[in-house]
């Protein structure tokens, strides 16, 4: 994988390496996936697991990029986004000579599946919560609130890991998943104890990752948000769902940029893009 610059309003753009396959990394764009976020073009082209980089690049600031891939898969790392975020901040970061568009959510939206719920609410800056519950000793009922500020990711999200429970591994590879799993990218919880060699990274470093996903998968909106969002025993397929609720309802969100604070509608941006490119 490769990271490339971009001009700005490019976004961010996956494309496949040595072909002209570009898919754009737009909630528009995603497909029912299990355990992973996965994109689609109209030809049926994918790339999956994204949600780990797109969550270093919303925590980088990284507007505008395209990301090159000879597989079909985003690398797992150690199963969380902070190699991303190193590389990232090794290559430089360029500010580029255009404001930062940003996604302002204007009134309550959210979705409830399966026992779960995501709700994106208004909110002066960004922040979210979130809580979990599983039947498992070791994990429980454990819950995160984070106000973002530029140091928030990369000190308290970036370095939670992916986990899984190792009675259900049996399950999921016989599915055909998680078969690249191992200690070096993944949390192993068994009944009573962690399999990995140096434990935990944080105390509760499961309720961490999760809210890492829902910051990478939020960031599909197409630029960072200003609102507050809660997810309670979510997933991936919740937090798209969210945004796709979001983006259907023209009264619940407007377009801003974050160095200033009047908003545009969705119709009022398209047109001074089309100016701007006139």
């Amino acid at each position: 994988m490769t990271l490339h610059p971009a001009a700005p309003d490019t976004g961010i753009v996956f494309r496949r390496s040595g072909s002209a396959v570009e898919i754009p990394a737009n909630w528009s764009n995603t497909i029912e996936s299990p355990l992973c976020t996965v994109l689609s073009n109209r030809e049926g082209n994918t790339v999956g697991t994204i949600e780990h980089l797109m969550a270093a690049l919303a925590g980088a600031a990284i507007d505008n990029a395209v990301i090159e891939l000879d597989g079909r898969e985003v690398p797992i790392m150690d199963g969380s986004a902070a190699p991303f975020l190193f590389l990232i901040e090794c290559a430089g970061i360029v500010e580029q000579d255009a404001a930062r568009r940003a996604i302002k959510v204007l009134k309550e939206v959210s979705v409830t599946e399966d026992g779960a719920t995501a709700a994106l609410l208004p909110d002066h800056g960004f922040s979210m919560s979130f809580e979990i519950d599983f039947d498992n000793p070791l994990i429980r009922q454990q819950d995160i609130c984070l106000v973002f500020d530029s140091e928030t990711f990369k000190t308290e999200l970036g370095r939670a890991r992916t986990f899984g429970l190792l009675d259900e591994l049996d399950r999921l590879r016989a599915a055909g998943l998680a078969r690249g799993g191992s200690l070096d990218n993944a949390v192993v919880v068994g009944r009573d104890h962690v399999l990995n060699a140096g434990g935990l990274r944080f105390a509760d470093e499961f309720v961490r990752h999760k809210l890492l996903d829902a910051f990478g998968d939020l960031y599909l909106a197409g630029g960072p948000i200003l609102g507050s969002f809660r997810g309670v025993r979510s997933g991936h397929a919740h937090t798209r769902h969210l945004l796709s609720a979001l983006f259907a309802d023209p009264g619940a969100w407007c377009y801003t940029t974050l160095s200033r604070a009047t908003c545009r509608s969705r119709e009022e941006w398209q047109d001074s893009l089309q100016l701007a490119g006139d």
